[in-house]
């Protein structure tokens, strides 16, 4: 068998083990974006091109018009925990 068909496999079980209730789980609750920008000393216009985002799209996160997942979330998390390491890893 392939590595990947090994990896779906395992990744399938661990789904189901998840939807029975068993094994570990992990979440993460939602964080504010205007929380931790404000904790990172960070004007919208300084947040959003370390999200790797337009302006109007950081804004409408912290408006509530549009939810944050996947990458972007665990993005956010890094900034909120160390906002100068993303800073300098952005850095030209």
């Amino acid at each position: 068998m392939s590595k990947f068909g090994k990896e779906l496999i395992q990744s399938l079980s661990e789904a189901l083990a998840h939807a029975k209730g068993e094994g570990d789980a992990v979440l993460h609750v939602p964080l504010d974006p205007r929380e931790v920008r404000k904790r990172a000393q960070l004007k919208q216009a300084q947040m959003a091109p370390l999200m790797g985002m337009s302006l109007s799209g950081y804004r409408k996160w912290e408006q509530g018009t549009r939810t944050i997942s996947g990458p972007a979330a665990t993005l956010l998390r890094v900034i909120d925990k160390e906002p100068e390491a993303v800073k300098r890893a952005l850095r030209d």
